[in-house]
């Protein structure tokens, strides 16, 4: 594929906006898809070159998140494994069945987040997670498994989902965003490896936009946090409802 100043232009500017919300609530996908689509990408090409760009971008945003002392290696690290064996296993799942029968189920699950979180009004502001349970650790375990199948087989909402999962745990919105930036970064890791093997991966293109989104990344975590739960909610709200919005215009559209 030839590559155009019009496409750098347009996937490069796209790049760095999608990195600088997912580097605190997710979402990216929201801006960087349909930016790789307009760049003239097909739609296989700008899956899998989504993810090689994401996981330039994930990948700083976690060490960002992780030098601020804002991710609990002790326990996300234990998820990891089961995040990268559910990401690999939706990707491949996707070569063979089609994703959008989950669009119905993925804007009821967005609406329950968005609502939950805008009623209660001081959550994750003050973290009061000292320690995993028996039954948090399932619930955890099954968490990290399975939004990491979602990551590799469809996606949207990820990163929102996730911090959800430690926000129910009981961390603020800042840790809750650190740790789940660990396990988004895992989820783009392994899924990008089953794309690569697939053949479906822009190299070029997709490293064009995955520099522009380790700038954007690096300024959004920093913003996140410098500014704390005031920042991070309302933008985790906001993304949420944008994410909604685009799943029920595609549903409409169908």
């Amino acid at each position: 594929m030839d590559i155009t100043w019009q496409m750098v232009l347009i996937v490069a500017a796209g790049g760095f906006l999608a990195a600088f919300v997912d580097a605190v609530v997710g979402g990216g996908g929201l801006i960087a898809v349909p930016a790789l689509l307009a760049a003239g990408l097909p739609p296989h090409l700008a899956l899998g070159t989504n993810k090689l760009a994401g996981t330039m971008s994930s990948l700083t945003s976690t060490l960002a998140f992780l030098r601020s002392g804002h991710i609990d290696l002790r326990l996300t690290g234990k998820l990891v494994p089961l995040t990268a064996v559910g990401a690999v296993s939706g990707t491949v799942l996707l070569q063979l069945v089609p994703s959008d029968w989950l669009r119905p189920l993925v804007v009821v699950m967005l609406i329950g987040v968005t609502v939950y979180t805008l009623f209660r009004r001081d959550w994750g502001k003050i973290g009061t997670f000292r320690a995993l349970t028996r039954r948090s650790g399932i619930a955890m375990a099954a968490a990290a498994l399975l939004l990491g199948g979602y990551d590799g087989f469809f996606g949207p909402g990820t990163g929102s989902f996730l911090i959800f999962a430690f926000l129910l745990l009981g961390m603020d919105f800042v840790k809750a965003a650190g740790n789940a930036k660990l396990l988004n970064f895992t989820s783009n890791l392994f899924s990008l490896a089953a794309f690569v093997v697939l053949g479906s991966v822009a190299y070029g293109i997709g490293l064009i936009m995955g520099a522009a989104m380790v700038l954007g990344s690096l300024a959004g975590s920093r913003v996140a946090i410098k500014q704390g739960a005031r920042y991070v909610r309302p933008l985790f709200i906001g993304v949420s409802a944008l994410l909604i919005a685009r799943q029920i215009w595609l549903l409409a559209a169908g």
